[in-house]
């Protein structure tokens, strides 16, 4: 009962900037692996500690034997799981600003604007895209898929990488921290089999990418033109853009929907 009074009357303002400095790794670490392959390498290393624990805790001599040796090496076994993962976190030291973010709030209308505009020029024109959008969840696994590009996001650049004759319109455009980070990246097909088997491979993507994560998509049809978001598995049709503005406002840049505005069902969509 005595600890936590004993600890903060022992604490100095040393203490407080080393337990701050420490924080702060431990988050742009986790920022860096969320989303990815490393957050189930993390889980199941996390699984190993446990069992150590339990034969400890039993006196299990054979898994002991077995999980100290790993650990002795762990530091090894980390870099070469975690490489990736490393190697961003060192490009990556002093050019994060999500913990700046988080005190200043952004409804990306500059952003959304610049979406909407490409995505209702490639609707009128029939122009197929496939356009995600990342939230918590980290897409840099399928970021590295594709063609890097760190640009501004505008509605002509948007445009021109969905057109036929880009290298990289058959691809997912994939924007990230307010930039487009990369063009011409592969996402997961949905493996649900009861979705329509008219849906192309556009929806596919879009629905395997959302069943896993949060992120948001926007497809535009290639046959029909038809402008659909989709989020957490679920569909919701565009019929103008304004309603595509609208939808991105609400679930991007947490504004109030419209009371007209519904979400409708993948089965209700007609590609």
């Amino acid at each position: 009962m005595d600890f936590f009074p004993n600890l903060i009357t022992h604490l100095n303002i040393k203490d407080i900037i080393d337990i701050f400095i420490v924080s702060i790794l431990i988050y742009q670490i986790l920022l860096i692996v969320r989303g990815t392959k490393a957050v189930q390498m993390i889980f199941g290393v996390g699984f190993l500690f446990i069992l150590f624990w339990l034969g400890v805790t039993f006196k299990l001599y054979s898994l002991n034997w077995v999980l100290a040796h790993f650990f002795d090496s762990f530091f090894i076994i980390a870099v070469v799981l975690f490489q990736d993962q490393f190697r961003t976190a060192l490009a990556s030291v002093g050019t994060k600003k999500e913990f700046l973010n988080f005190f200043n709030k952004n409804t990306h209308d500059f952003e959304i604007d610049e979406i909407v505009e490409a995505c209702g020029a490639m609707s009128r024109e029939k122009v197929g895209a496939l356009i995600v959008i990342e939230r918590s969840n980290g897409l840099l696994n399928y970021v590295n898929t594709g063609t890097r590009l760190e640009s501004r996001i505008h509605s002509d650049l948007i445009y021109a990488i969905f057109e036929s004759s880009s290298s990289l319109h058959d691809g997912a455009l994939i924007i990230q921290n307010g930039k487009i980070q990369a063009a011409g990246c592969f996402l997961p097909l949905s493996k649900n089999f009861d979705i329509e088997r008219h849906f192309g491979t556009r929806h596919r993507a879009a629905l395997g990418l959302t069943e896993t994560t949060d992120a948001i998509v926007v497809t535009v049809s290639e046959e029909t033109g038809k402008i659909n978001l989709c989020v957490e598995g679920i569909f919701y049709y565009c019929r103008t853009e304004n309603e595509l503005g609208q939808y991105l406002r609400h679930i991007w840049g947490h504004e109030a929907l419209s009371p007209g505005l519904k979400p409708i069902k993948s089965k209700d969509i007609v590609q």
